[in-house]
């Protein structure tokens, strides 16, 4: 089971990582997407959220203070999520695009949550023996 658990850490620390340097890596293109969605100090909105994805991601996979990572993520998908992805305000492909990630958001951040109820420190962590 630890090791289910660490290819589950795996995964999600990956996807969280991949986010968070594609925050970086495309900064000017999603800075100029989220002005055009209205966030407010869109230069400092897209690394910070970059650097919370990255936070959590590495937080996730190395098992290292994974409250803290927890809450990274916590912040960025309660800021992020209904800023990004206001499907209410939106119509056709848009709509149904805006919908899917909302939701797929509120998925993760359910997950999160689900995080703070594993036992800490988690199996196979940084610092931990197997």
């Amino acid at each position: 089971m630890k090791v289910l658990f660490l290819a589950g850490r795996v995964l999600a620390g990956g996807f969280y990582i991949y986010s968070g340097v594609h925050h970086f890596f495309n900064l000017t293109s999603l800075t100029g997407y989220a002005r055009m969605k209205g966030v407010p100090l869109a230069d400092l909105a897209v690394p910070a959220t970059g650097l919370l994805l990255l936070i959590a991601g590495f937080s996730f996979l190395l098992g290292y203070q994974p409250r803290i990572g927890i809450a990274a993520i916590v912040l960025f998908l309660v800021a992020v999520t209904p800023m990004m992805h206001g499907f209410w305000a939106e119509t056709g492909a848009a709509r149904a695009q805006d919908l899917g990630n909302f939701t797929k958001n509120l998925a993760l951040l359910g997950s999160a949550l689900m995080f703070l109820l594993i036992p800490r420190p988690w199996p196979l962590s940084l610092g931990t023996k197997a």
